[in-house]
């Protein structure tokens, strides 16, 4: 059986979860999410706890097992907490500001980018170049994080772009000058 599978996902105080059919809904303070649970899987609620289980023991449905489980269990800690992911922009002139439901950047381009956030996320910038995403569903704030650097990937030689603030930029050494000229 699964490690992560096997583990009963505990409902905490202030978040209310019903099953529907192939589907676990959670509710929250911070909102209100849907995860569908695979084929082969169930889930049932026992005394605030959450118990995924498997019919079989094939392969896939072992594999979708522990991922179910953490899903699950992300969007249960999403509705209670959220989930917060911070981005930093490094380079003269880069800088970025909130618009209504989007963010507009200026990253070195000819135009300033107007990026929309979807919904569910929520943007907060400090001293226009530190970014804080936050939402209750962990994967689409990821993913929002990851279209947002990719505006302007961090450049490996002065650093340049929009990276996670937690992230380490491998430097790479540029050319000496007059090395091979004459």
């Amino acid at each position: 059986m699964s490690r992560i599978g096997r583990q009963p996902v505990n409902i905490p105080q202030g978040v209310k979860v019903h099953i529907d059919g192939a589907a676990v809904r959670a509710e929250g303070p911070k909102g209100k999410l849907m995860q569908p649970v695979p084929a082969g899987l169930s889930a049932k609620l026992e005394n605030n706890q959450l118990v995924i289980s498997r019919s079989g023991d094939d392969r896939k449905i072992r594999a979708l097992h522990g991922l179910a489980r953490a899903l699950v269990a992300n969007m249960v800690v999403g509705v209670k907490d959220g989930f917060e992911r911070r981005l930093e922009i490094v380079g003269i002139g880069y800088r970025a500001q909130i618009q209504g439901r989007a963010i507009q950047l200026a990253l070195g381009y000819s135009h300033p980018v107007i990026f929309p956030l979807p919904e569910g996320v929520t943007a907060e910038i400090e001293r226009q170049v530190s970014i804080t995403l936050r939402g209750a569903d962990k994967a689409l704030l990821g993913q929002t994080a990851a279209r947002l650097r990719a505006l302007r990937k961090p450049d490996p030689y002065k650093g340049k772009g929009i990276k996670y603030a937690n992230e380490v930029i491998r430097r790479k050494v540029g050319k000496k000058a007059g090395a091979g000229a004459k």
